[in-house]
């Protein structure tokens, strides 16, 4: 007597939910408050369930120092809280607390196929000019735990930067796939939310290139760490040109670091960048870049206080990310195991 197939519940509607994560390597810029924990805040005042995630087994598909991936893990989540992320109404957790994201980013790994992963950019930009035979395999598979990081809770929206975008859209190439090979309509294809004035910050010595905790120059990049006289002196000595601001975006065309000054403002400000250019049109920057020293450190000066603090008393650090885990896995448990169910793996134990 044959044994009738599971009954698989195969949603057709996903609850709004937002998922994003930032990797633990410490040092965290402007560029992450701006490009990321900004918009977090910005969401989480939305109404929509919003979780936020310290990826640290991203984190190690390089090698790590144990010790420091702990202090850069407890620094992130200090971050997210100074920041604004409030861990009542948003859920604040670390990766490896939550096993579904290992056990399901090896299911989406026989999902994935190679030649998928083999196009990565950043894959491509990490190996260039290496040898490709001696980066971890976790360094080539991580996409798709990238994806399983947002699957494991049917996320419906992910805020990211553009050179994150290729990654989503692998991650909704897994979900195509498994929801076919499966004959179900059980994993949502999220959608990217990439707006705003300054989704992309460029550092302050090149306007061409991204601001970057890995950049030799401490002078190219805002550090959430840094105090008010540190921030007001990096501004004053950003690299600009010597003309004046324009009324229009369109003199900024092929003025890059005029063009990053003005997005930082906008984005700092809440006012468009149209808005920003207008207020300063035919101002010199011996004008701009004091209005923009203050506007900065009026808003990252309570971030870094706050984050001083949180780091003072790393232990509540780990109580917020246990509790965020706790409810994480509340979301994640259930539908790994609808997952289990689809592919026909045996589930008489449970933990």
């Amino acid at each position: 007597m044959s044994t009738p197939a599971p009954t698989v519940q195969t949603p057709k509607t996903f609850q709004p939910r937002i998922f994003s994560g930032i990797q633990p390597s410490g040092g965290l810029t402007l560029g992450n408050y701006l490009g990321a924990l900004k918009r977090f805040v910005e969401k989480q005042d939305e109404g929509i369930e919003t979780i936020y995630c310290l990826v640290d087994m991203h984190a190690i598909t390089v090698w790590q120092d144990p010790a420091k991936l702990r202090q850069q893990t407890r620094e992130g989540a200090a971050a997210f809280i100074a920041a604004g992320i409030d861990p009542k109404r948003s859920i604040l957790f670390n990766q490896s607390q939550v096993s579904a994201h290992a056990e399901l980013a090896w299911i989406f790994n026989c999902v994935a196929r190679m030649g998928w992963m083999g196009r990565m950019t950043q894959w491509k930009d990490k190996t260039a000019g290496k040898n490709a035979e001696a980066a971890s395999l976790g360094l080539f598979a991580y996409p798709a735990l990238m994806a399983a990081d947002i699957m494991a809770y049917h996320a419906t929206m992910v805020p990211v930067g553009e050179d994150q975008k290729q990654h989503l859209e692998l991650t909704r190439d897994i979900a195509i796939k498994f929801n076919n090979d499966y004959g179900v309509d059980f994993f949502p294809i999220v959608e990217p939310l990439i707006e705003g004035a300054a989704t992309r910050v460029m550092s302050l010595r090149d306007g061409t290139r991204k601001m970057s905790k890995s950049d030799p120059s401490d002078q190219s990049r805002i550090n959430l760490t840094d105090d008010a006289d540190s921030i007001a002196a990096k501004i004053r000595k950003a690299k600009t040109d010597p003309a004046p601001l324009p009324d229009s975006l369109e003199g900024l065309k092929d003025r890059p670091e005029a063009r990053n000054l003005v997005n930082i403002y906008a984005a700092l400000s809440g006012h468009s960048a149209e808005q920003v250019v207008r207020d300063f049109a035919g101002a010199q920057f011996g004008t701009f870049k004091p209005a923009l020293a203050d506007l900065a450190v009026a808003k990252l000066a309570p971030i870094t206080t706050e984050m001083n603090r949180l780091m003072a008393d790393p232990a509540e650090i780990d109580r917020i990310l246990g509790d965020g885990a706790d409810r994480a896995d509340a979301i994640a448990r259930p539908i790994l195991e609808q997952v289990y169910d689809i592919t026909g793996m045996i589930r008489s134990r449970r933990g």
